[in-house]
């Protein structure tokens, strides 16, 4: 018999015995959505759990991201990085705002600041960093050349859940954080996303402009979309929460396990971790280098001859996509650690459920795939 197949991730489902009494409650209720008792609840206990302030729950990140920018009146250009998924750029597309892609540092492959201020022009209105992989970024500095050019700040945090910096959540740092609570994420809500600020008035325009714009039953003050989290997914998120200290621990113990294993294999570097104080582990990358004696494609390709899915992230580049490729800082001689960053990582099976002889498996394939 042929052995499971791997993914790069497996999400985390609550035992079905907690979630049926949550179900009942919402049939009960006869509330599903429109910001019922569940998505308060929710919305209470990130807060808590997270150590932030304020936090607007959404369907999705990516209606998180379009709306983030919304409600701080962000125009004209935006530096962002070209390593990260589509939506980051896409976010910006669909409020007209012009993408200005930057390099990334070669050691946790986040916008590298040195890069930043040579991109701004009198356009530039804020900076979107990621923080990849969960790996926070240099926020100091950003900050600084924020502030020093007037710019907003707006971190697409989607890896970032529970990553604590050297001043406690980084999703405190700028004037936004994203989250996306995806069924691939560290913590999710099958789908959903959230936005966390620092305000009580910056919360009421966004959850304003995630619900029409509705102020009332009769009074619209804004353009708003169709953002709102349902019950359902809010149940699923206030179980998640109850095991998401297991859930990090056994994520870093499948990290663990890869360093040690992989140490010693001629051409694989594991990415090394950021300067986190408290890490999720929501992936695992690794650069395969030219000394391994296969290519990257080649032993992702490998890989998939033993059932093992791994994940090019981030490949192709969004500046390689045909909607970002014509635009002036998309020149690949502007991009040349993010080019090879996309063309050497890949990312590794890592869940909390995955078993150790599973992940023996992968271990033994990448070993026994030099070439």
């Amino acid at each position: 018999m042929s052995a499971k197949p791997l993914y790069v991730t497996e999400p985390f489902l609550p035992p079905l015995e907690e979630v049926i009494p949550m179900l009942e409650q919402i049939w009960n209720s006869k509330f599903l959505t429109n910001g019922g008792p569940m998505h308060q609840q929710l919305e209470r206990a990130l807060c808590e759990h997270l150590g932030v302030p304020y936090i607007s729950l959404f369907s999705n990140g990516t209606l998180a991201l379009v709306t983030a920018l919304q409600a701080l009146r962000i125009t004209g250009e935006v530096i962002t990085t070209p390593y990260s998924f589509v939506a980051t750029a896409h976010s910006l597309l669909w409020n007209g705002i012009k993408p200005v892609f930057v390099d990334v540092d070669p050691v946790h492959l986040n916008l590298d600041p040195k890069k930043i201020e040579a991109a701004i022009t009198p356009q530039t209105t804020a900076i979107m960093p990621v923080h990849c992989y969960g790996n926070p970024c240099d926020v100091d500095e950003i900050q600084r050349i924020a502030d020093r050019y007037n710019l907003k700040v707006i971190y697409d945090a989607a890896h970032a859940f529970g990553i604590q910096c050297h001043c406690g959540s980084v999703l405190n740092h700028g004037d936004m954080s994203i989250l996306s609570f995806h069924a691939t994420k560290v913590f999710n809500t099958f789908e959903g996303g959230a936005i966390v600020c620092q305000d009580a008035k910056t919360k009421q325009r966004i959850d304003h402009l995630k619900n029409f714009g509705f102020v009332d039953e009769v009074t619209v003050v804004a353009p708003g979309i169709n953002g709102k989290m349902s019950e359902l997914n809010a149940a699923i998120g206030l179980l998640q929460l109850k095991h998401v200290d297991e859930i990090h621990r056994l994520r870093g113990a499948v990290d663990a396990r890869y360093r040690e294993a992989l140490r010693d294999v001629p051409g694989i570097e594991c990415l090394t971790p950021g300067n986190a104080t408290r890490h999720n582990h929501s992936y695992f990358p690794i650069l395969v280098k030219p000394e391994y004696g296969r290519t990257r494609d080649g032993l992702y390709h490998y890989l998939k001859e033993f059932g093992i899915n791994a994940r090019r992230y981030f490949y192709p580049l969004i500046s390689s996509f045909p909607m970002y490729r014509a635009l002036p800082s998309s020149n690949p001689s502007n991009l040349p650690v993010a080019h090879r960053a996309a063309e050497q990582v890949l990312c590794l099976p890592i869940f909390p459920n995955l078993t150790e002889s599973d992940q023996q498996r992968v271990i033994d394939a990448i070993r026994s795939g030099r070439g």
